[in-house]
Parts: structure tokens; C-alpha cells; sequence
């Protein structure tokens, strides 16, 4: 690493842009690094949220634990692995706790988290480290992760983000066949212990190796003022994604009105696809489609799940990330009703054709969110600005595993896979309402024209 120089760059709405230092006079090493070390760190951890519907059985039998026992053991987790991106991101902005420091407090907590389960049936410790503290290194992990992207790729975060915010989902795919076939009550504690040593490695390694940029940090080989006004080869991802006018704090983000609104949105849409990823294979043995096609069914939900990520974040530097999310929502609540169909009337290919819809459905919108805070608020405080929206997921994972339990317990199936379809599509209205704070709709409309042909142009 080297010292360079650099310079300040205000645009006409007053955002401040920090060029002139490269990723290799920061820190060494091509931004690209803080791309695929993120990657490999969520697919480590994802056994814990996307591998539960398919281990959580033979703990039942096991530790003598309730279908209900368990999904709140998943719920209380989704609480704490949500509840710690606010906290966790204040303390990085103000420099309390470094990128790296939290990668490596993430790992070892994700490892108890696995080793508690490993070793004992007693409810309360396993809610205490595998929910409390397994969730919160897992919190740590995702949070750390998907805002290092973001702030090394400011100029194109969408495919970037949707990229790294996948291995959260398919990373867990080999754990899924892992339980299904293969985990006993005499194995239970070596399987379980492994998976632990795993997560504490590889996120270990990876988080070692983490590094923030500078606020404000912009790549000195694009210039922000020609690309903000969409004069280079980004215009097209410009028109459908403007930079924030400027760099918004926690409280001035919520008074805009829109941080609040999406945090109801992910609330909602949260609840539907924690639901879908804990009872789809609970789902699947009722409707007497076997072991191997409720494991194949999840692990379709996963792999689709994570890739939807990569391709809907591509899609939206092109189409628009609000739009992007709304047809998304309006996907996922659709499957929600197909899923239903397929099981109550015992058809196979149908159900694996809506699995496949649900585990795009169910999150895809991640990324979207993950993209459209810093687009909407800027990149300097965006660790807390997205920890404050991703916090919506502590509630809807109340509703996706612990309450939805005992919906199905009242109403079955059939009642709950209505209820999550009916409020998905409530979530996908609610983001019409979305709007950039701060910036003018004639600028929103100017710009739209520069990316659009000229009908006169190119023939």
C-alpha cells in the first residue's frame, strides 16, 4: 500500500465525491477481492438460515422439541441476526469497530451457534447460542458483507450486490442433502460440530483480509461529475438508478419518509419468505411427496433463491431498482398460491415449478433493498442506514417462523400460505410509493432522456 493523493469533487447537488486513491493504494489488492470474500463468507453462514427446515426434524426427535419449539428457535435467530446491523454499523462509521473486527467476532459466534445445538437438547441454552449468539454472528456476518460491497462499488452496485447477497442462500444447498440424507440421532454432534468449525474458518480467513474505503471514496477511473450527469457508458444504469443527492444520517434517512416505508416493506415480504424457507419442506412431506423431493424442493428454493440475487441485480441497473423490486414482490406472492395448489393436489411438477418461483420470489428483494438504501441515501452512512431497513426482518422473522406455526397449527396450511400470498401482494403495492428524497422530478425525467435514443439516431 502507498500514500496517494486525492481530491474532493462537488457536484451541482452538493455530494461530495473522494477521488485519486486506488483499492491497491488502500489496501494492497483489487476492489475485486472485497467482492468474492464477501461471497465466500455468506455462503458459509447460510447453512444457518436456509439449511433449519431441513435439520430442524431430527433435532424434534432427537431432544424431544415441538414444531413450534424449533421455529422459534429460527425466529429469535432472524431477530438477533437482523437486530445487530443497526448497532453494528454505527459503531463501524464512527470507527469503533473495523470491518475486520467484525468479520472475526461474526465467526466465532456463528461457530457456538453450531456447537450449542451440537452438544446439548436443553431449549433454553440453545436459544441462548444458537439464536442469540449464533444469530448475532450471522448478523454480523451478512451485514458486514453486503455494505463492504456497496462501498467499494458505488458506481455499479446492483449485479455486485445481488452477486455477493446470493451465497447467503445457495451456500447452504450441500447442507440440505447433508441432512436429509445422512443426519441421525447418532451423528448429530459430529455433523453439527463440523458445520461450526467450518463457519468459524472460512469466515475467519475471509474477514481477516476485510477493508473499508475512505467516505466518500469514489474510483478515480470514473469521473463522478460526467457520470452523475449521464455523459459515459453508464447512462443507461443511471437513468433507472440516479446517485443520492447527497449523504443522509439515520435520523434525516427516516424523515424523508422513505426508510420507514421500506422497512414495512421488508417487514411484510420478510415474514412471507422466512415462511416459505421453514415450512416448504414440512409442506412437502404433508402433501406425501417423500424425503427426496422435500429436500430437492428446498434445495431448488435455495439454489434459485441465491441466483435470483445475481440476476435481479443485474436487471435492476437496467430496468430500475424500485421497478425491479415491485415485479419481484408481485412474483414471490403469486408463488406463495401456487405452491399451495401444487401440494393440495399432489402435483409434483407443479410443486417444484413453484418452489422454484418461491425461492426466487423469496429473495430476490435483498439485494434490491441492499441497492436502492445507498441509491436513495448515499454510501457513507449506509452501514446504518440498511441496518435500520434490514432491521424489519427481526419482525417478519417472527411472523415467518414462530407465528406462522401457530397459524398453521389454527388454520393449516391452506390458511397460511393465503395469508402470506394476500400480504405479499399488500408489500408489492406499497413500494409504488418509493421516490428518491431530495431530487427534483424534472431531473429524474432530464436524465431518463439522455438514456432513451434519439428516433432520429442510428438509423
Amino acid at each position: 500500500m502507498t500514500a496517494a493523493t486525492h481530491q474532493e469533487i462537488v457536484d451541482e447537488n452538493g455530494r461530495v465525491y473522494r477521488v485519486g486513491e486506488s483499492p491497491q493504494d488502500i489496501m494492497g489488492r483489487s476492489r475485486s477481492w472485497m467482492v468474492w470474500l464477501p461471497w465466500i463468507a455468506m455462503m458459509a453462514v447460510s447453512v444457518f438460515e436456509y439449511g433449519w427446515g431441513a435439520v430442524e426434524g431430527t433435532l424434534e426427535e432427537k431432544y424431544g422439541w415441538t414444531l413450534s419449539d424449533a421455529f422459534w428457535l429460527a425466529s429469535i435467530w432472524a431477530v438477533f441476526q437482523a437486530g445487530v446491523a443497526f448497532p453494528a454499523g454505527r459503531l463501524r462509521e464512527r470507527n469503533v469497530v473495523s470491518a475486520k473486527t467484525a468479520m472475526l467476532a461474526g465467526a466465532v459466534c456463528s461457530g457456538i451457534g453450531y456447537f450449542t445445538i451440537a452438544h446439548s437438547g436443553n431449549l433454553t441454552l440453545a436459544f441462548v447460542g444458537y439464536s442469540v449468539i449464533g444469530g448475532t454472528g450471522a448478523g454480523l456476518v451478512y451485514a458486514t458483507c453486503i455494505n463492504m460491497v456497496g462501498k467499494w462499488y458505488p458506481e455499479k452496485r446492483g449485479a455486485r450486490t445481488g452477486f455477493v447477497n446470493g451465497g447467503f442462500a445457495y451456500g447452504s444447498v450441500p447442507f440440505i442433502y447433508l441432512f436429509s440424507a445422512f443426519l441421525g440421532h447418532e451423528n448429530v454432534t459430529g455433523v453439527l460440530d463440523g458445520i461450526g468449525l467450518y463457519m468459524l474458518v472460512v469466515v475467519g480467513v475471509c474477514g481477516f483480509l476485510f477493508k473499508d474505503p475512505p467516505k466518500s471514496w469514489w474510483p478515480k477511473e470514473v469521473d463522478p461529475i460526467s457520470w452523475a450527469k449521464g455523459k459515459t457508458g453508464s447512462v443507461r444504469s443511471l437513468a433507472k438508478n440516479p446517485p443520492a443527492v447527497r449523504q443522509f444520517t439515520p435520523m434525516e434517512a427516516i424523515r424523508t419518509g422513505m426508510l420507514p416505508l421500506m422497512w414495512v416493506c421488508l417487514v411484510i415480504i420478510g415474514g412471507v419468505s422466512l415462511f416459505g424457507i421453514n415450512f416448504q419442506v414440512p409442506f412437502a412431506k404433508e402433501s406425501h411427496f417423500g424425503a427426496f423431493v422435500a429436500a430437492s424442493s428446498a434445495g431448488v428454493l435455495a439454489i434459485v433463491n441465491g441466483t435470483g440475487r445475481a440476476v435481479v441485480g443485474w436487471a435492476s441497473d437496467k430496468l430500475g431498482r424500485r421497478q425491479t423490486l415491485t415485479i419481484v414482490l408481485l412474483i414471490a406472492a403469486g408463488a406463495q398460491f401456487g405452491v399451495l395448489y401444487a401440494g393440495n393436489t399432489h402435483n409434483l411438477v407443479l410443486f417444484m415449478v413453484f418452489a422454484f418461483l418461491t425461492g426466487f420470489g423469496g429473495g430476490a428483494f435483498y439485494p434490491l433493498f441492499a441497492a436502492l438504501v445507498p441509491d436513495y441515501f448515499g454510501e457513507n452512512n449506509n452501514a446504518s442506514n440498511y441496518g435500520l431497513v434490514y432491521s424489519a426482518k427481526l419482525v417478519g422473522g417472527v411472523g415467518g417462523g414462530g407465528l406462522a406455526a401457530g397459524v398453521i397449527s389454527a388454520w393449516g396450511y391452506t390458511g397460511a400460505y393465503v395469508l402470506a400470498g394476500c400480504i405479499a401482494v399488500l408489500s408489492a403495492v406499497l413500494t409504488l410509493f418509493l421516490r428518491q428524497p431530495g431530487r427534483p422530478r424534472h431531473q429524474l425525467a432530464e436524465t431518463e432522456l439522455v438514456a432513451r435514443p434519439s428516433a432520429t439516431a442510428g438509423g
